[in-house]
């Protein structure tokens, strides 16, 4: 049975004064060198967490975060694309509902599955309303998911969305524009839904660059979930960490 580094990871995460950042490590596009290379940049800008997950797995996920916790205390939170990628090895999950879709399965049927383990592995959960934001391209979690994105012009959609997740008890709100995605969540929608929740807006996906971290961050992110771009330009998770960081 998984026992969490911190006993409260949410309490810790969003007590806490300023804006957060976190390293997305997709186990299919790690090998053991660039996991190591992720982890030593991350520890010396002070990443606030990890997530691990993807919308397919082909190696094990055990395997990448024993590497993960070998080498880091930074906490490690799961971010589950299937019931395969439960794990007791984590500190934390999200626990995922795509409210934004109107997939069954992944609204409750899953979770009706999973739940049982999860209480198993006694995994600390964070219940989040998970939402797809439609900026170009089909992304992955878009395809697999079987679900249409939000298009990014409708921001009353995106806003009564969230309303409605908050009202149904979700701890945090995640908008995301998928991995891979052209461009990152508009910022004129990021403004519309943090002013309709009071809860904490996580934005992920299509984040390439410090002009567009900033603006998502001006915008009203209280968390950046970042991925692609580090697994090429590792060297720039200290510069967005220190934009991120500067939001106190």
């Amino acid at each position: 049975m998984s026992k969490a580094r911190t006993p409260d990871l949410y309490t810790n995460l969003t007590s806490r004064k300023g804006k957060k950042i976190s390293v997305l490590i997709d186990p299919d596009k790690h090998n053991d060198e660039s996991i190591i290379q992720i982890i030593k940049q991350s520890e010396k800008a002070g990443i606030d967490f990890f997530m691990i997950g993807g919308s397919l797995l082909h190696c094990p996920i055990d395997e990448t975060i024993i590497k993960i916790k070998q080498k880091t205390e930074i906490p490690l939170i799961l971010f589950p694309g299937n019931l395969l990628q439960l794990t007791d090895k984590v500190d934390a999950m999200l626990l995922l509902s795509l409210i934004s879709g109107r997939n069954p399965e992944l609204l409750i049927g899953n979770h009706v599955i999973a739940a049982p383990l999860i209480k198993k592995y006694n995994i600390q959960t964070i219940p989040t309303g998970y939402i797809l934001i439609g900026t170009g391209k089909t992304t992955s979690v878009e395809y697999m998911s079987g679900t249409l994105a939000i298009p990014k012009d409708k921001n009353e959609i995106a806003m009564a969305t969230a309303m409605a997740g908050e009202l149904l008890g979700m701890k945090l709100i995640y908008m995301d524009a998928g991995s891979g995605a052209d461009n990152p969540v508009p910022n004129e929608m990021i403004k519309d839904v943090k002013s309709s929740i009071n809860i904490p807006l996580i934005i992920g996906g299509g984040i390439k660059n410090e002009k567009q971290l900033e603006q998502v961050c001006q915008s009203g992110a209280d968390i950046l979930v970042i991925g692609n771009i580090f697994e090429v330009k590792n060297g720039l998770i200290n510069t967005f960490t220190s934009i991120v960081h500067q939001y106190q």
